[in-house]
């Protein structure tokens, strides 16, 4: 449970143990999500071709909308066969590595997978970063389950499989460590190191590895910025006036995206087979109308570097408003494509519109006054603004933008800008993204699970303290009684030897919640609380169900 517990042994061989289980998971990770990576960069190529062609072929376009109604139902069907599945991936995994939630990596891996490629294929607003994120959490989970790991371990495990494979899907190890500390765990410690970085390592050897073998480029993504410059006081305040901007488009997409969810949840076509019925043709409209709307938006963004020299045009629009009509196409459809659950990430495409509103800004910050030389740098900076202000994690939007761009150029006024977007996010009371759909997750969970108290004798993790231990699938500590003394605990409260811990939780797997827990100690025999407790008078109080103490050897 932790490098404090006598059961483990001395720190040491617990980090060798952590160290290596990353290794192994890292090396399935990088062969599993670099070829998913590769599958997912020709299925995008391949919808923009077709989609091209049913722009200058009208005629065939019914074909187009008769496919796009029968991939919805196969979709339908596969988020049907494989519920975790469903939403981008993040909030999955967050909940898996915090333990609340439980999937089966053999169908997350198998269903993620095609899922994840098929929604690209069908030309939807949606990044690999999610499912690659998934993927990667599911390969971790399969190896702690083949080799019989503890529940704990096996979370560890999860952490660096999903580590590793939002490394590889962005090209990024920094930002594929930083997920765990900020996203995953919320917290350093040398454990959730040692497994991230061990795992993201060698997933990133192995992309490279495998990468040129198929044929397919190693570098950034961000290939056309230029980033010569030196952005001084000047452009900080156009930076910050653009924050402000990009911070209060992303207010209005995530109330959009909550907005169209209360919606979305109550439409129930065909007992949910065609609840995506919806996000499906709107992507057939607005892929006719722009390509860049489909797919992940990694593309996009690099169209907009000053080096490409692709021209930007939306029925021979000009840039200005081709760009616009681009941006609220993409916002809509990913709002949309969020809302209804489908299993595509929102990351990334969060990232181009936040991009693509920055290339907007510097078109009209250059008449202001604006060098044209910074318009690369504010738009990179928009770019990390927008994801912060919807996700909340200020450290991963810094650190992708310089691993996507491989620049420290711009560093200091994107820090300032990403404090703007979290401080406007924060003023509007927006919980992080992936937190707020975990918690709907959570909520759905719960109306399907029963509620277990249960009590543990504190004799293995005898000297750690509460907020150390990686507690067990939805495990709370209700109560710690020392003695005659009863102590509402918390994080920092140290147990001791014979401690009586008061468990709640509401576990998918009681088995493995019970044999989690057995890691700390001696459990007694689980109690159910009534789910509709008796209605009663104060001269006939309640009766509280016992609390079941273990066993005394």
């Amino acid at each position: 449970m932790q490098t404090k517990f006598k059961s483990f042994g001395n720190k040491v061989n617990y980090g060798i143990q952590i160290a290596f289980a990353g290794i192994v998971t890292g090396l399935f990770v990088g062969v599993a999500v670099t070829l998913f990576q590769a599958a997912f960069e020709l299925c995008e190529e391949f919808a923009a071709g077709y989609y091209g062609f049913f722009r200058t072929h009208p005629a065939f376009i019914p074909l187009l909308f008769a496919a796009l109604f029968l991939g919805a139902i196969v979709m339908g069907g596969l988020m049907k066969a494989f519920p975790m599945i469903r939403g981008g991936g993040f909030p999955q995994v967050e909940g898996a590595t915090q333990g609340l939630l439980r999937f089966r990596w053999y169908q997350v891996l198998t269903g993620m997978f095609a899922a994840g490629l098929f929604a690209v294929f069908m030309g939807l607003s949606g990044g690999s970063e999610g499912p690659a994120l998934m993927i990667g959490g599911a390969c971790g989970d399969g190896f702690s389950t083949v080799f019989r790991r503890n529940a704990i371990v096996r979370r560890y495990q999860i952490t660096s499989g999903a580590c590793a494979g939002l490394a590889i899907a962005l090209n990024a190890p920094l930002t594929g460590m930083i997920f765990a500390y900020e996203e995953a765990h919320k917290r350093f410690t040398p454990e959730v190191f040692i497994c991230s970085f061990s795992a993201v390592a060698l997933a990133i050897i192995v992309r490279n590895l495998l990468r040129p073998a198929l044929g397919l480029e190693v570098g950034p993504f961000l290939e056309n910025f230029v980033f010569d410059v030196d952005p001084g006081l000047r452009f900080s305040l156009f930076a910050f006036l653009a924050a402000i901007v990009v911070a209060l488009a992303g207010v209005a997409f995530y109330y959009l995206l909550f907005f169209i969810r209360k919606y979305v949840k109550k439409f129930r076509l065909w007992k949910g087979y065609g609840n995506v019925l919806l996000p499906f043709l709107l992507a057939g409209v607005v892929g006719l109308i722009s390509v860049g709307v489909t797919g992940s938006g990694l593309e996009l963004i690099d169209t907009l570097g000053s080096a490409s020299e692709d021209t930007m045009s939306v029925f021979g629009a000009s840039l200005f408003l081709s760009l616009l009509i681009i941006l609220l196409l993409k916002f809509a459809v990913t709002a949309l494509n969020t809302a209804s659950d489908l299993p595509c990430c929102c990351s990334v495409p969060m990232m181009a519109m936040g991009a693509v509103i920055g290339k907007l800004m510097s078109l009209l910050f250059v008449k202001m006054g604006m060098s044209a030389a910074d318009a690369d740098v504010l738009i990179v900076i928009c770019m990390v603004t927008f994801f912060t202000t919807v996700v909340k994690a200020p450290m991963t939007g810094i650190i992708m933008s310089v691993e996507l761009t491989w620049s420290f150029t711009f560093l200091l006024p994107a820090v300032l800008s990403v404090a703007v977007g979290y401080l406007i996010g924060s003023i509007f009371r927006m919980e992080p993204l992936y937190e707020r759909l975990l918690e709907e997750i959570l909520e759905e969970r719960d109306a399907h699970t029963t509620q277990l108290t249960v009590t543990v004798r504190v004799t293995r993790a005898a000297g750690a303290e509460v907020r150390e231990i990686l507690w067990p699938f939805s495990a709370h500590v209700l109560e710690v009684r020392r003695g005659d003394e009863t102590i509402l605990p918390n994080g920092s409260t140290e147990l001791r030897e014979d401690d009586l811990l008061t468990v709640i939780g509401r576990p998918e797997d009681v088995d493995e919640y019970l044999s989690a827990l057995a890691l700390l100690g001696e459990v007694g025999e689980p109690v159910i609380p009534p789910e509709d407790p008796p209605e009663t008078s104060s001269e006939n109080p309640p009766t509280v169900p016992p609390v079941i103490p273990p066993e005394t050897k």
